[in-house]
């Protein structure tokens, strides 16, 4: 074992932080424009106190839960994040074997680094694909299909993002995004795209995104697909009810990492009404700022099925590669069993509402 390994996900984020190019680093933790919405995503954890019971026998704590009828042996899973080889040279193929080390279920980003193909046929596991629907539809199609015919058990559509949100750091730093390896021979991109302000990636998103996306092409892709699809960037009930009367097969409540809109709420603060909207008709999960088991734990007591975790793994890869992304897991997994214990939580299904006071509880006790 190496000395001094991280103790927690803000050690690996500084680790990570060393390890990269500002220019990518920069990519991986910014957000858009003022960033309120990335910093609130975090901060809005901190006003949520715990209310732990005690004297309750906690010598077993089972963490497990089942997603689309998968068991996991606990509710964090790992989010759709773009371009591992930025992190590592083994790119998400590492990812994908942490997280099969660590038997939990990784979401394969669309802008993945390496081929659907490599991530597939690197270790055995459960995974879902991550989908945006293009101007040309064909494409997404086809994606669909190899993700289907590879063993993916789920789309996960995200949809905040008919239009790239304006990244400022990215633009700044003139990101250069290494294309995807997953769209060759679907797409042809303009080489061009050096000239003008901006990042490519700008360019990229505004010759590939398709601002007329619209819940018709939700249905379009149920047509297409016998896979569950997961829609991801839900944060309002309306949005939530009208995913429920769509079929979908789960919500994920997400800003995009405070990526897209700015001031759109902090993806915990939006959590409740999206899960009180759904009702129960289907699973509802929740990305964004998750940087400690007792976020977990949060998350679940104000009604989340699973957690969704993305930077804190690609700081983890950043940092050690392969070991490093399943250490980050590891840890989350143990400070969530510890978070359970301390409050008196045997399983995923004793973590109540009454385990948790947020702001607006506080607020309304004093009206």
């Amino acid at each position: 074992m190496e000395h001094n390994l991280p103790v927690n996900v803000r050690e690996y984020q500084e680790l990570a932080k060393k390890a990269l190019p500002k220019m990518h680093y920069d990519y991986i933790n910014g957000g858009a424009e003022d960033e309120y919405t990335l910093r609130e995503n975090i901060a809005a954890y901190g006003r949520i106190m715990l209310r732990p019971r005690v004297l309750v026998d906690v010598s077993k704590i089972d963490m497990s839960t089942n997603l689309l009828g998968y068991d996991i042996p606990s509710p964090i899973i790992v989010a759709p994040t773009g371009a591992h080889k930025l992190a590592n040279p083994e790119g998400e193929v590492a990812t994908a074997r942490a997280a099969a080390a660590c038997n939990t279920i990784m979401v394969l980003s669309f802008g993945s680094s390496c081929k659907i193909q490599e991530v597939a046929a690197s270790c055995d596991a459960i995974r879902f694909f991550q989908l945006y629907i293009y101007k040309r539809r064909d494409v997404s199609a086809t994606l669909v299909r190899r993700a289907e015919s590879l063993g993916f058990k789920a789309i996960v559509l995200t949809v905040d993002t008919p239009v790239l949100g304006r990244r400022e750091a990215d633009i700044r730093n003139k990101m250069v995004f290494p294309p995807s390896p997953n769209l060759e021979g679907l797409m042809s991109f303009n080489d061009d795209l050096g000239t003008g302000g901006g990042s490519k990636l700008e360019r990229f998103a505004s010759e590939t995104l398709d601002p007329s996306l619209s819940w018709k092409d939700v249905e379009w892709l149920k047509s297409i697909t016998s896979l569950p699809i997961l829609l991801k960037g839900v944060v309002t009930a309306e949005d939530a009810r009208k995913a429920v009367e769509a079929g979908v097969a789960g919500v994920i409540v997400s800003n995009h990492g405070g990526r897209q809109l700015d001031y759109a709420p902090p993806a915990i603060a939006a959590l409740e009404e999206v899960v009180k909207a759904v009702a129960g008709a289907v699973p509802v999960l929740v990305d964004g700022g998750i940087r400690r088991g007792t976020d977990v734990f949060k998350a679940l007591a104000l009604g989340a099925k699973a957690v969704m975790v993305g930077r804190p793994v690609f700081y983890g890869l950043a940092a050690r590669g392969e070991a490093g992304a399943k250490h980050v897991i590891e840890m989350l997994n143990k400070e969530l069993e510890l978070a359970m214990a301390l409050c008196g939580c045997r399983s995923v299904a004793e973590v109540t509402r009454r385990h948790v006071l947020t702001e607006g509880d506080r607020f309304r006790a004093l009206l």
